[in-house]
């Protein structure tokens, strides 16, 4: 898996199924990493918190009074309870079972029938703080503390991205949903070319042009370039109008899509006219929970047929998930079989998953070894 795309084997087919492989991913690949939690967005008013589990971590994170995002344990520093649980939005972080309450930055303010110990410290007892950084409209965390900052881990990655003014772009709509699949699976059919004959047959293969060379690049992250005939954005024959093209796009790039995989959850396609970007956050070997955002230049979100317009752009994403959805159950199941075994990688059609696949494997090796 290390070796050159040309002559590389894919994952072991175990990768995707075993429980083992699953807990060393929960180190290897996402504690230790930068994992993506959703675009800035998504905390608007002080309060709003969201809920997720990382690494077999449960997180809550949480904007405060300040305008600052905070990411924490969502475990109460008497028991250990959950605090709070999905989303919404809320003055202090209150627990449940026995009424500890936190402040929005953490601090513990109240527990009930403690406070006048002479040997207990408010101040000792906070929620444990979780790094939590903000980058191009992004909100990535990292569990164990232990990763590298977030500019050296992507390296050129603002470069070649900086067209699309991505920490400008507002979302448009966000939806969650699980999938039957393993976590790697779904993030890899997005970035390849080679199942669109076979799985978009009739709704958008006929866009995709052979796509150039993947980028060669220093960061952990992959990226590949591909022109597009008309608006890949809409389904074949849609000619309901469209949105603007971005202004700040040269003429390449308003012809064509960039894919990019920042690893290990982070996907996105930055088209012309916007960017739909998909998260993963693994549940177990055999399921995953995806997060899958639609973003637009802000002036676009803002003008007067922006939701009579962009609803042909949902229905279209809508679709060809919908699409791959079956595909990616399959292929699970198939991966599942004692005969499967390692295969080889098209080398113009699926370079960003090979060069995942090195990344992972290095990962891996590194904590095993």
């Amino acid at each position: 898996m290390l070796a050159p795309i040309d002559v590389a084997a894919t994952l072991p087919p175990v990768c995707y199924h075993s429980d083992e492989i699953f807990a060393l991913e929960q180190q290897s690949v996402f504690s230790n990493s930068w994992v993506s939690v959703g675009r800035s967005d998504r905390w608007e008013k002080a309060g709003d918190f969201l809920t997720f589990d990382v690494a077999g971590v449960p997180l809550v994170i949480v904007l405060n009074g300040k305008g600052q995002l905070n990411a924490y344990a969502n475990s109460c520093r008497h028991r250990g309870s959950k605090l709070v649980s999905g989303a919404g939005n809320c003055k202090t972080l209150r627990c449940p079972f026995h009424r500890w309450t936190y402040n929005l930055d953490g601090s513990l303010l109240t527990a009930p029938g403690i406070e006048h110990s002479d040997s207990f410290n408010y101040k000792e007892y906070g929620l444990v703080s979780i790094r939590l950084v903000q980058y191009e409209g992004f909100v990535l965390v990292n569990v164990d503390g232990s990763a590298d900052s977030l500019t050296h881990s992507l390296g050129d990655f603002p470069v070649l991205h900086s067209q699309w003014e991505l920490s400008r772009l507002k979302t448009g709509r966000y939806r969650e949903f699980d999938v039957d699949c393993n976590w790697k699976m779904f993030m890899e059919v997005f970035n390849e070319y080679y199942h669109l004959p076979a799985v978009h047959p009739s709704s958008i293969n006929r866009f995709y042009l052979e796509p150039e060379t993947s980028d060669e690049v220093n960061g952990a992250y992959a990226t590949q370039f591909g022109k597009t005939t008309g608006n890949c954005a809409l389904l074949v024959g849609d000619d309901g109008g469209h949105l603007p093209v971005i202004h700040s796009l040269d003429e390449r790039n308003r012809n064509g899509t960039r894919y990019t995989w920042v690893y290990p959850n982070l996907t996105f396609a930055a088209n012309r006219d916007c960017v739909w970007i998909y998260e993963t956050w693994p549940l177990s070997p055999h399921k995953t929970r995806v997060g899958m955002t639609a973003c637009f230049p802000e002036a676009t979100v803002a003008s007067d047929n922006f939701e009579e317009i962009v609803s042909r752009y949902y229905h279209r994403l809508d679709l060809a998930i919908a699409e791959d959805i079956p595909a990616l159950v399959n292929q699970h199941d198939g991966m599942k079989s004692p005969l499967a075994q390692p295969g080889r990688f098209c080398e113009k059609l699926e370079p960003s998953v090979a060069k995942f696949a090195a990344w992972y494997a290095q990962r891996m090796m590194d904590v095993v070894l």
